[in-house]
């Protein structure tokens, strides 16, 4: 059957090497965030390659590909649906994001979220209610949270500033250097549109702000107003 060859081709692209190397790199190691992942050892050049090859799967099949326990499986199965989701109509484009809802423990480490929440969950919240990134942001759950923030990514884009920095807030205490790198990124992106916006809440914020988080953020300002807010963190 047509997931059968899928996946022989996928198999064909793997290497042992690659492999080993992303264990260490997504970090699966017993406590770390991505215990337990297995991986075929495949680059996403070659996943992008194998999911235009088989765009038009059946979403039933999609979803089996999601459930996987292969993380470049789990990969291709988010491209097919993102590939869909800009050919597609409003109808289509419901049923991918709620695949992507149905199916969010499976977009379960930072390359799966962050190559799939935005071109997704953000896409299809562009003209409506936006408040299922707010219940994500408050989950217990790691790449729910950014799931959250990396969304938002999407509405920068069309200069849309408010949920980033409404999420930011929510997410601007979180323990995790993953939350922390996000949230960094995503003000940074909001800055890199419009760096008043970016300077307004870094003012009110900073001092509380982890410092991996206040550093993305600060990447592109002028090394003396980096300085700035660095020295008075």
């Amino acid at each position: 059957d047509i997931l059968k060859k899928l996946k022989q081709d996928l198999r064909k692209e793997s290497n042992k090497k690659t492999a080993e190397g992303h264990l260490r790199f997504f970090k699966t190691g017993k406590g770390q965030y991505g215990e337990g992942d297995i991986f075929l050892g495949i680059r996403m050049p070659d996943c992008r390659k194998i999911a235009k090859k088989y765009n038009t799967l059946n979403f039933k099949v999609v979803c089996k590909l999601l459930r996987s326990k292969f993380h470049e499986e789990r990969m291709v199965a988010l491209l097919i649906l993102i590939n869909r989701f800009k050919k597609s109509d409003k109808k289509i484009k419901k049923e991918i994001y709620d695949i992507y809802l149905a199916n969010i423990d499976r977009v379960n480490n930072w390359d799966l979220v962050d190559v799939s929440a935005d071109k997704i969950a953000g896409a299809y919240l562009e003209d409506k209610d936006r408040s299922v990134l707010y219940k994500l942001a408050k989950s217990d759950n790691l790449w729910e949270k950014r799931i959250s923030i990396i969304s938002t990514h999407y509405f920068i884009r069309l200069n849309q500033f408010e949920d980033t920095l409404k999420i930011a807030l929510i997410l601007i205490n979180d323990r995790h250097d993953l939350i922390h790198k996000a949230v960094g990124w995503m003000l940074r992106e909001v800055g890199n549109r419009n760096r008043d916006e970016e300077e307004k809440f870094l003012k009110k914020h900073y001092k509380k702000m982890p410092r991996t988080a206040l550093r993305y953020s600060i990447e592109k300002f002028p090394k003396d107003i980096r300085q700035w807010y660095l020295k008075k963190s």
